[in-house]
């Protein structure tokens, strides 16, 4: 993948950006429905948690599409005649909050550690890269598993658990491109004038590094948020009272030959967000790539 050497700031940024994203109809769409899926994150326990809570034994495993109960009813209700679209709307904030908090701190920690083994000295490099090793030696799913049923489930465990497994890959990735960074002249240049160590690698490589990781952290965003609905789905991840789409999916699934609705649904959630995030993550791998971003722009321009 081709760097670009400053991060971006001129005025016109934002705008051929949005010209780029208008470009690409895909892409505009998931950006559209990631906003969605953000704002009802943001705002969903506070509208509709009450209602997404309240049990009508009458109306267990009422079937989707009933429009004249109202429109929270229109995906159908769940084993406790809970309405699931209210459900899945309030499961979003557990959902999303588990994966950024996950991306975050796995991106923040891998992307230091990173840094320091491409910059720093080799015996400093081989031993963060060990760490990398260990890490990786173990299956990510089986080393959460373990770690949670020692633990305990809860929000804050799954977070670092999943933040620890995902460390490897900002870490690898941000020392290869340091390896890299580190021979071009803008940084021997900092090193002539007397930078040190601690501002080349977070004033000058940083910024370089950037473009890359966040179209990682947003392709990881969605193996995250997978992750965590596994888990959720063996039972070891976000137990009621709490929800998030993949316990919705386990909850669901011993009615999966009379009630199919009850794993759909949420199923359906996590598939489209995915999708979206893979689009989006295409789109900036382009957008952020001075060698390729060519081809958006003259798409833009043609559109305009």
């Amino acid at each position: 993948m081709a760097h670009i050497d400053t991060m971006p700031d001129e005025p016109g940024f934002l705008r051929r950006m949005g010209r780029m994203l208008l470009a690409d109809k895909f892409a505009l769409v998931a950006v559209i429905f990631l906003t969605v899926v953000i704002v009802l994150a943001l705002i969903g326990p506070a509208w509709l948690n009450d209602l997404a809570q309240k049990q009508n034994l009458r109306g267990r495993n009422a079937p989707p599409f009933e429009w004249e109960r109202g429109w929270v009813w229109a995906l159908g209700s769940d084993a406790l005649g809970r309405p699931l679209l209210a459900r899945i709307i309030v499961a979003t904030q557990n959902t999303m909050a588990v994966a950024a908090g996950a991306v975050v701190f796995s991106a923040m920690i891998g992307t230091t550690l990173g840094l320091f083994a491409g910059y720093a000295g080799k015996r400093t490099g081989q031993v963060i890269m060990r760490l990398a090793d260990v890490i990786m030696s173990f299956p990510s799913l089986l080393l959460a598993v373990i770690v949670l049923y020692i633990l305990g489930p809860s929000i804050l465990n799954l977070v670092i658990v999943l933040a620890i497994t995902r460390i490897p890959v900002y870490l690898r990735t941000t020392r290869a491109e340091v390896l890299e960074i580190r021979e071009r002249m803008f940084v021997q240049a900092a090193q002539v004038m007397g930078a040190s160590p601690r501002r080349i690698m977070f004033r000058h490589i940083l910024p370089v590094v950037l473009p890359t990781l966040m179209t990682i952290a947003t392709l990881d965003f969605a193996f995250v948020m997978l992750a965590e609905s596994s888990l959720s789905f063996l039972g070891i991840g976000i137990q009621p009272p709490e929800i998030t789409w993949g316990l919705m999916i386990s909850q669901g699934r011993q009615y999966l030959t009379t009630a199919w609705w009850l794993s759909f649904w949420p199923g359906l959630a996590i598939i489209l967000t995915t999708l979206s995030l893979t689009l989006v993550s295409g789109w900036m791998r382009i957008a952020l790539d001075p060698v390729q971003r060519w081809r958006l722009e003259m798409r833009g321009r043609k559109n305009g």
